[in-house]
């Protein structure tokens, strides 16, 4: 009885302790968890600051697709830049795109195991997130490595 009341506490104690050092610092929380990321899909995973600041992105993230049939096998990055500023954007954005995906691809340490990049630029509606617009420009990384 001692011993289960005991671990009841410890355990209250523990997830308090968890709860309450976290509220107090989330900038700290997700540093750690972005830092647990690129350990985990290797080094320059997250778009750098320099991807955002070309086009004045408010949102950037990419995905990882490796995918494999009896006939071949095909991996590709796809970096998703949102709601860039639209007189960037509208001057030569296939231009934007490849420099985003060189900039991409110089950082991300695992980038030669795959054979694409797509970069997306997307644009929404603040007053309807439901409407939005997309363009998408793709590469080859083995291109954007050699040059």
């Amino acid at each position: 009885m001692i011993n289960r009341l005991f671990k009841s506490m410890f355990l209250s104690f523990l997830v308090g302790a968890v709860f309450f050092s976290c509220s107090c610092n989330p900038e700290k929380i997700a540093s750690l968890a972005m830092k647990g990321m690129e350990s985990m899909m290797g080094e320059g995973f997250l778009p750098s600051d320099e991807i955002r600041a070309l086009g004045g992105f408010q949102n950037v993230s990419v995905n990882l697709n490796k995918s494999s049939t009896e006939d071949s096998e095909s991996a590709t990055i796809f970096l998703k830049l949102q709601n860039g500023d639209p007189l960037v954007l509208g001057n030569q954005p296939e231009v934007l795109a490849r420099k985003c995906a060189e900039i991409y691809v110089r950082d991300f340490e695992n980038a030669s195991d795959y054979q694409q990049i797509t970069v997306q630029f997307i644009q929404s509606d603040p007053q309807n997130p439901d409407n939005f617009a997309m363009q998408e420009y793709e590469f080859q990384v083995e291109d954007l490595l050699s040059s």
